[in-house]
């Protein structure tokens, strides 16, 4: 899946809000354009993604069922 089909699902599924999905579309973005950055630049920009990754913490506890879809 690239880029754009991830985009498209995270839309059609009304996806938008959920950010781990938000996460998983930079990772594919950076790795689609590593060819086009220095090495130095890839990684500032992959900890950079990291660092927001870390910074969403556990905001989930509690709301598990609306927030991943449980049934």
């Amino acid at each position: 899946m690239n880029s754009q089909e991830l985009a498209k699902y995270i839309e059609s599924t009304n996806s938008v809000s959920k950010p781990w999905l938000l996460v998983q579309l930079r990772i594919k973005k950076l790795q689609e354009r590593r060819a086009l950055l220095s090495p130095e630049e890839y990684v500032n920009q992959l900890a950079d993604i990291h660092q927001d990754l870390m910074n969403l913490g556990e905001w989930w506890i509690g709301i598990e069922d609306e927030v991943f879809g449980v049934k």
